[in-house]
């Protein structure tokens, strides 16, 4: 049963991904950034899907629309915004890790 969703080994991620959407995967492909193209924003879903709850990644979509609001919950004194900047910045460098051969 594992084998034929890819056997958990980390080198088939990329197979996993492809099947990968939802709300960043959305907000990627129609963000109007260039590099983004479809195989690379599935594959940031995947990774969010990994380790952002569903709050956690509407909250990340506006920073697609919005840039300078990462820039507002990166500076504010909420803790809550603190918490979820640190899974937001594990998730970057986890996204930036698995997915950059489909850059």
């Amino acid at each position: 049963m594992l084998a034929a969703c890819g056997g958990g080994r980390s080198n088939e991620m990329p197979t996993r991904a492809a099947f990968a959407n939802g709300p960043i995967q959305v907000a990627c492909q129609t963000g109007g950034r260039s590099e983004a193209n479809p195989a690379l924003c599935r594959c940031i879903q995947f990774v969010a899907n990994q380790s952002l709850s569903g709050g956690d990644q509407r909250m990340a979509v506006d920073f697609f629309k919005d840039p300078h609001r990462a820039q507002e919950i990166r500076q504010s004194d909420n803790p809550r915004h603190e918490e979820f900047w640190k899974r937001y910045r594990s998730f970057a460098d986890a996204s930036e890790g698995l997915c950059s051969p489909y850059r």
